[in-house]
C-alpha cells in the first residue's frame, strides 16, 4: 500500500507550433529562452492562437528542467493537442493501475455481468491508494493475454507489458489513448464502466493528488492516478494522469518524466507544466476567475510507490 504523498478530453493536423518563448504581454525575441529538445508541439485547427500560446507556455515552463519528459495534452472542445515526445518510453510505475482498471471493466463488459467482490474490493484500494498487493492480484486475475487483447483494444500499441506491471513500458501517447478509454473512445466501455472508472480516479487520497491536478479551476473535477518510481538507471520517474470535467469542459493531461535527481522535483516538474495547461484553458473557455495559485515546487517522502519488486529496482 502507498499512501505516502503530499498535496499541492480530436486533434487537427493545422497550427503546428514549435515555440520556446518567454512569458510576457508582448513575447519576447525566441532567443531569450533556450530551446526545449524535443520541442513542444501543439495544434488546432479552430483555435490555432490557442495553440500557439500554449506550446510557449508549456516551453517556457520546462524550461531548464533537468526532467526527460513525455507529454500529451487534448482538449476536443478546443480541438486541441500538444505533444513532447509522445512516443518516448517510460516504465509505468503505478500509472498502469488504470490500465488494468480498464482490462477488469472490459472482461465484466463482456461477460455481460456486474463486477464481482472481487473486482470491486480490490479495484478500489489499488486507485484511490494505488495498493499494491491489489494490483497484483487482478494482474494476476487478468493475466498476459486478457491484458494486451485490452491494450490492443483500446489502441494503445506502443505499450509494453512488463513481467511485474510496474516495469510495463508506456508512452504519453498511448497513456492519452488510456484516458480517451474513460471519456471520449466509444468503443471500449460502456458509459456506466466509464463513470465507475471516473469515480474511482476522482476519489483518490488527499496525499495522491499532486502533479496534473495542480493549478486546475475550482469548477473542474479532477481525475488522476500518478506513479513515482526510482530505479537505478535513470534515477526517479514521476508520472501523472488527469482527466478534468466541468459542465462544460472536459480535457485530459498525461505527463510522464525520468532522469528526475528527485521525487520532488519530478513533481515540480510535472506542476509547472500543469499550471500553464489549467491557466491557458480557463482563459481560452471564459474563467476569468482566479486560479488556484503556489509553488509548483513541492517536498515529497522519497519513496516510490512499490510498484516494482525492491530487487529489480
Amino acid at each position: 500500500m502507498t499512501t505516502r504523498h503530499r498535496t499541492g478530453p480530436a486533434a487537427a493536423l493545422a497550427g503546428v507550433t514549435v515555440l520556446a518563448l518567454a512569458i510576457a504581454p508582448t513575447p519576447a525575441p525566441a532567443a531569450s529562452v533556450p530551446p526545449v529538445d524535443p520541442p513542444v508541439r501543439c495544434s488546432s485547427a479552430t483555435h490555432p492562437q490557442l495553440a500557439d500560446r500554449l506550446a510557449r507556455d508549456i516551453a517556457t515552463a520546462l524550461t531548464g528542467r533537468r526532467s526527460t519528459l513525455g507529454l500529451a495534452v487534448r482538449d476536443p472542445g478546443a480541438d486541441l493537442s500538444c505533444s513532447v515526445a509522445p512516443t518516448r518510453h517510460f516504465d509505468s510505475a503505478s500509472i498502469v493501475k488504470t490500465t488494468i482498471m480498464g482490462a477488469v471493466l472490459r472482461i465484466a463488459q463482456d461477460e455481460n455481468r456486474p463486477l464481482t467482490p472481487f473486482e470491486e474490493e480490490n479495484l478500489r484500494p489499488m486507485i484511490t491508494r494505488s495498493d499494491n498487493d491489489a494490483a497484483v492480484r487482478l494482474w494476476t486475475y487478468v493475466g498476459h493475454d486478457r491484458m494486451q487483447a485490452f491494450l490492443d483494444l483500446a489502441g494503445m500499441h506502443d505499450t509494453v507489458l512488463g513481467e511485474s506491471f510496474g516495469l510495463t513500458r508506456a508512452t504519453a501517447g498511448d497513456e492519452m489513448k488510456q484516458l480517451d478509454v474513460y471519456t471520449t473512445n466509444p468503443d471500449v466501455l460502456t458509459p456506466e464502466h466509464k463513470a465507475y472508472g471516473l469515480r474511482l480516479m476522482a476519489e483518490v487520497e488527499p496525499d495522491q493528488r499532486w502533479g496534473t491536478p495542480f493549478g486546475a479551476p475550482p469548477d473542474v473535477v479532477a481525475h488522476l492516478k500518478n506513479g513515482w518510481l526510482q530505479r537505478a538507471t535513470h534515477a526517479w520517474r514521476v508520472h501523472s494522469l488527469g482527466i478534468f470535467t466541468g459542465p462544460t469542459r472536459l480535457y485530459q493531461i498525461a505527463v510522464l518524466t525520468d532522469d528526475d535527481p528527485t521525487e520532488a522535483y519530478g513533481i515540480g516538474t510535472i506542476q509547472r507544466i500543469a499550471r500553464q495547461v489549467h491557466r491557458d484553458l480557463a482563459l481560452a473557455a471564459g474563467d476569468r476567475t482566479t486560479l488556484p495559485q503556489g509553488d509548483p515546487d513541492t517536498t515529497a517522502p522519497e519513496t516510490g510507490d512499490g510498484s516494482v519488486p525492491a530487487a529489480r529496482s
